[in-house]
């Protein structure tokens, strides 16, 4: 009996990993040779009427809330219903000792103590796709602490993890690849200045980036500036030839495009510049 167990187990994980590497395929296929984008609004939870002007954002934008502030739940619901894809903004240790609010994780941390935080701040939302870094220009540098980040990670189906890159010196990228997880990376922030002409250049640094290579992850926050300039821009981008994909699906392409990130991720999605952002 056990090894029935054990043989139709193996089965359905080479039933589950066809599964999604057909579907990585299928949605490279579609957009073969296509820009794409994926736009991360951060900093999700703790202010009900900003995550409702951020959750009327047109297209499939990717929400990623804060742990155990006052509105992760029904935010994290609200996207989800209305078929938008949910990250957990996992607080990490900044470099300039910057407060990382609940369910932040540290240097001066044990393993147990690590994980123990990471995966109360998992349990904590439902509908997480991936995970992302708040702060972290301290934690992020350290292979350590990331590998057992990446590793807890890639036991949870399904997750994914992006690099905010709040720190040059980050080796997120690096373990997450070691750790077969799905990963990819923070290519330009918005509204590290929020005047509207500014986010204005910095969105079009993100369409010329997947112009040039073919996809683009944008990260911003629920600043009015930001939503003001986003809900003006999002429509626009079919009529420029760019699709706005989730970032599930972004990440399935990238992989598919480059195939030593393939190599390095199991499958896709199987188990699943420095800036003021510290």
């Amino acid at each position: 009996m056990p090894r029935i167990t054990t043989i139709t187990t193996r089965r359905l994980l080479i039933l589950l990993g066809l599964w999604f590497c057909l579907t990585g395929v299928a949605a490279a296929e579609t957009y073969a040779g296509k820009p794409v984008v994926s736009l991360i609004i951060d900093d999700m939870g703790d202010k009900w009427d900003e995550a409702r002007a951020a959750l009327a954002l047109p297209g499939a934008v990717t929400y990623s809330i804060l742990p155990h502030t006052p509105y992760a739940a029904q935010i994290a619901r609200a996207a989800h219903n209305q078929g938008d894809e949910v990250m957990l903004h996992q607080p990490m240790q900044a470099q300039n000792g910057k407060a990382m609010g609940p369910g932040g994780l540290s240097l001066a941390m044990s393993r147990e103590a690590f994980l123990r935080t990471l995966r109360r701040n998992l349990a904590s939302l439902k509908y997480v796709s991936g995970v992302n870094n708040h702060m972290g220009s301290l934690l992020t540098r350290h292979p350590g602490h990331m590998k057992w980040l990446m590793e807890e990670l890639a036991r949870n189906e399904g997750l994914y993890f992006i690099d905010s890159r709040t720190t040059g010196k980050t080796v997120a990228l690096q373990m997450a690849r070691e750790s077969r997880l799905a990963v990819s990376r923070r290519d330009v922030f918005l509204d590290h200045d929020p005047d509207p002409a500014a986010i204005r250049r910095q969105f079009e640094r993100g369409i010329a980036r997947a112009r040039s290579h073919g996809s683009a992850i944008l990260i911003g926050h629920p600043y009015p500036s930001t939503l003001k300039v986003l809900k003006r821009l999002l429509p626009t981008l079919k009529t420029r030839g760019v699709q706005l994909l989730p970032v599930s699906q972004t990440i399935r392409i990238q992989q598919h495009r480059s195939p030593e990130l393939w190599q390095a991720s199991l499958s896709p999605l199987q188990k699943a510049a420095k800036s003021s952002k510290q």
